[in-house]
């Protein structure tokens, strides 16, 4: 359980963090940039919410996708190779699962088999909802990099299941955007060298 009684702690005033384990990194360390870059999609999510009043299915999905992002954060604040500490010896560390990266496929097709195949690539808008849903998936592209390029420097320190999820969810905001665009049919279509 968390437990926040006091916002401000002032540790972090020399320019580090802490990770789930107690052990303090700059805050510019590209393992804080990746958590924190899914902590901002988190945030892009919740405005994505603030459209979704007459469609309770894709807002349910959207929710299941916050806690996740949660999860994904706990689950990078802890490097899977670095021992836990004495006080910390006996707790599972939260890891996303293949089961979520499962839902995310199930949750695409669901979305996906509505609409009609894409001929050329869509502009990012439409309704605000699925502008909403565009900005989420290229802040999702971004946290996928930062996760890759972290697996690149501690291979061991980030499980696979973490960088197929984010995968997953940039797929998923790609075709929930469309599906809020009149599944598809409000998509803003890219006119190759129109304005030459």
């Amino acid at each position: 359980m968390v437990v926040l009684n006091k916002i401000y702690t002032r540790t972090g005033d020399a320019g580090t963090t802490a990770l789930g384990t107690g052990a303090r990194l700059p805050k510019h360390d590209l393992r804080i940039e990746t958590y924190g870059t899914s902590d901002e999609l988190n945030s892009v999510v919740g405005l994505a919410r603030l459209h979704t009043q007459d469609r309770p299915d894709l807002d349910a999905m959207l929710e299941r996708i916050q806690n996740d992002l949660f999860d994904l954060g706990a689950d990078l604040c802890i490097p899977e190779n670095e021992p836990l500490p004495e006080e910390m010896k006996g707790y599972d560390p939260l890891r996303i699962t293949e089961a979520q990266v499962t839902r995310l496929e199930q949750e695409i097709d669901s979305l996906n088999k509505d609409l009609e195949p894409l001929r050329s690539f869509i502009l990012p808008g439409g309704t605000p909802l699925a502008a909403h849903l565009h900005l989420a998936r290229t802040v999702s592209r971004r946290a996928e990099r930062l996760m890759v390029a972290l697996k690149e420097r501690d291979p061991e320190g980030v499980g696979n299941a973490p960088i197929k999820y984010m995968n997953r969810l940039s797929d998923f905001f790609f075709v929930a955007a469309r599906h809020a665009n009149d599944e598809g049919r409000g998509d803003i279509l890219w006119t190759p060298g129109a304005n030459r």
